[in-house]
Order: structure tokens, then sequence, then C-alpha cells
């Protein structure tokens, strides 16, 4: 919570620069001089927030999880230490939000909840009014100030957050590839048979990549046969029936037969519902159907022995 990252200075790419997240949370010059006017005074003072801070996070059950013995504690005070002397110095420049976006690449690193990352926010901004209270200003000057620090620590959780949602997205997208990746291998199951099941959801992308890994496989292979099982899809709606009759034509170009098997009851009234002219493209029930034909289109023939 507010951890920083010292040995990782990736900078990840947003839309805002220093000016411009000014300008979208209207901080103004009067507002960074509002957080300047205490850089002096709080600067002896950070250790009044941050030691009820751990008190109240002592509190919470993900404590022993993040912070599993006490040198990492002492390390990420030290590290807000320094955050909050940055926050009073209110330099609102390129190094200012890269710093910040490094604290967020932490938080993803470690998992750290987004709910438990602005429960802390709540809290620091809950500890600084008590400070702001008895600071020698007008009552005038302590609603300004408090509004002025409001404004740059929703600037911060901004970008922490912002990057942290990135780092996230970037993983569950490498993720997403590898399955999918992992779920579409092409499989030579005989001389001149091919075979490919789907399991999951098929969009553009993802045809697109059957379609090209298809293809590529065909010329490999020299196949004549290839089956595709979709037995594992779970909803076949317009665009997806047409990706799939456009990848029996392509295949068809390439001088290879398909088959589509695992045509359910269900998605066979999908596709009567929905209108979808299927064409040429041949269907079975099951992937069994689809071999048995495939090998008797290429003169062979499955024999049961008895032992």
């Amino acid at each position: 919570m507010f951890n920083d990252s010292s040995d990782n200075q990736t900078v990840w790419g947003e839309a805002h620069t220093a000016s411009e997240y000014k300008e979208l949370y209207r901080i103004t010059e009067a507002d960074l001089e509002h957080i300047r006017a205490l850089r002096n005074s709080m600067s002896d003072r950070i250790s009044e927030m941050i030691d009820p801070f751990y008190l109240w996070l002592e509190q919470l059950p993900e404590f022993h999880e993040f912070f599993p013995d006490s040198n990492i504690v002492e390390r990420v005070k030290s590290l807000q230490t320094d955050y909050w002397r940055i926050f009073f110095e209110a330099e609102i420049n390129e190094t200012y939000v890269a710093q910040r976006r490094r604290i967020g690449e932490a938080h993803a690193r470690i998992g750290l909840p987004l709910p438990s990352y602005f429960a802390a926010v709540n809290m620091f901004q809950e500890l600084f009014n008590r400070i702001l209270e008895t600071e020698k200003l007008k009552a005038d000057q302590k609603v300004a100030t408090a509004e002025s620090f409001g404004k740059l620590l929703h600037l911060d959780t901004a970008i922490v957050v912002e990057t942290y949602n990135r780092i996230i997205e970037d993983t569950l997208t490498a993720h997403a590839k590898s399955l999918m990746e992992m779920s579409t291998p092409v499989t030579q199951i005989w001389n001149g048979i091919l075979l490919l099941p789907i399991v999951g959801i098929i969009d553009s992308k993802r045809a697109g990549d059957i379609m090209n890994g298809t293809l590529e496989k065909i010329a490999e292979s020299q196949a004549r046969i290839f089956i595709l099982d979709i037995s594992g899809v779970g909803v076949v709606d317009t665009a997806v029936a047409n990706h799939l009759i456009k990848i029996t034509q392509a295949t068809r170009l390439m001088g290879c037969d398909c088959t589509i098997s695992g045509v359910s009851p269900s998605i066979a009234q999908t596709i009567v519902d929905l209108g979808i002219d299927v064409g040429k493209v041949k269907t079975t029930a099951t992937m069994k159907d689809a071999l048995a034909d495939g090998f008797s289109r290429l003169g062979m023939e499955i024999v049961e022995t008895k032992n």
C-alpha cells in the first residue's frame, strides 16, 4: 500500500502528461501552493500519518499476507515517507507522474486488491485532516488546503490505478493468448487427416488465428481432410457461424475437404433459427462420425476386431 519499486524503472505509457493530469483534476497553482505551505511542518509530522496508519493496517486480514515480516514493514514505511515528502513538494511534472506509475506497477506485481488500496488512501486522507486541524491556519485556509490535498491525492490515485489496471489487463491478455494457443492445436491424427478441437469462444481474432494455423498446417502436411470439432464451443451465433463457414471455404481452396463435427441439437437449432446458410459445409454430430467419413473418403475403413 503506497509501495514503490526501486529496482523497476519501467514507466508504463499513459494517455496523459503531467500538465494534462493537472488540467483534468483542476489542480491550480493555488492548490499546489496550499500543499507547499505545509511542506516544512509536515516533513516533521509524516510519522504522525504513517504510524497510526500501520496500527489501522495491522487489523486488516490481508496485513500478514503482504507484510510477512518486520523488515518489509520498515522498508515500506521508508518508501511511504519518501512518497509523502515528494507529495508535499507539490512539483507535478513528468518525474512525479513516473514515480506514481511505479507505485501502480508495484501494487499490481504483489497482487494488492484495489479495494484495499482505496481503503488505505481514505485512511491517509483522514489522518491528514486530523493533522491539519492542529495547524495554525485560519478556518478558510484549512478548508482550502483540505480541498487541495484531496485533489492531489485523487490525481495520485488515478495514476496508480490506471497503471495497475493496464498491467493486470496486459497479464490477462497474455494468459488468454497462451490459453487460446494451447486450445487451438491443429494435429495430424493420420496421414492426410487433420483435427482441430475448439474450446471456448470464437471471435474475429481467434477465427483468424485458427484459419492461419490451419492453412499453414494443410500446406505443410498436404492433408486432404480437415475436421473442425466445435463440441466445446458454448455459443454459436451469426458471427461464429460465418467464421466457421469462411474457414471451411479457405480449406477447400487449399484442396482439403472440411467437416465440422460436434454439432449439437441446440447448435443446429440456433443455426436454423438464425437463418444461416451453411451452403456446402459438411457437418456431423460427433467427432467419431467425422473420422469415419474422413477415412472413407481416403479409401480406408475402420474395422473392429475381436480378441
